[in-house]
């Protein structure tokens, strides 16, 4: 089996792959689609993919910030394949990347359901929690 960790652009075929993973996980569940003013905000963003034998497992978005953060925002891994670490091994690799360029946070708005996840990974609750997407969230970060 071959599992590969990628960086893929806007509207190319593998970010049309983690568009349907992101809808099917993160949006179909709750009721929601995606509008084309979210979709835009992809534009300028860096994606990543775990993809295993050339299909997508996992992906996340990075948005740069200022002031030397970075957020990272859409993270979903396929239902099938939740549990086995592929969500950290994809957060690795792009704590690694905001690191080689000069970040020195990671920041997300995570779901209060996935909190225990980044708080393995180091992250800390950061303020109150807050409704996004009609859910409990917190602000959780980790300096890099």
């Amino acid at each position: 089996m071959s599992r590969q960790i990628k960086t893929f652009t806007y509207q190319s075929p593998e970010y049309v792959q983690a568009l349907k993973l992101r809808d099917k996980i993160l949006r179909k569940p709750l009721g929601l689609k995606f509008t084309e003013a979210e979709l835009q905000k992809d534009e300028h963003d860096i994606h990543f993919g775990l993809f295993e034998d050339g299909k997508i497992v996992a992906c996340l978005t990075l948005t740069q910030t200022e002031n030397g953060r970075m957020k990272m925002r859409q993270v979903a891994v396929d239902d099938n394949t939740q549990s086995k670490g592929f969500g950290s091994q994809l957060s690795l690799a792009a704590e690694k990347y905001a690191i080689e360029n000069g970040f020195a946070i990671m920041f997300c708005h995570a779901r209060k359901a996935a909190s225990g996840f980044y708080l393995k990974l180091g992250y800390k609750i950061v303020g109150d929690e807050f409704t996004e997407v009609n859910i409990p969230h917190y602000v959780m970060e980790k300096k890099l």
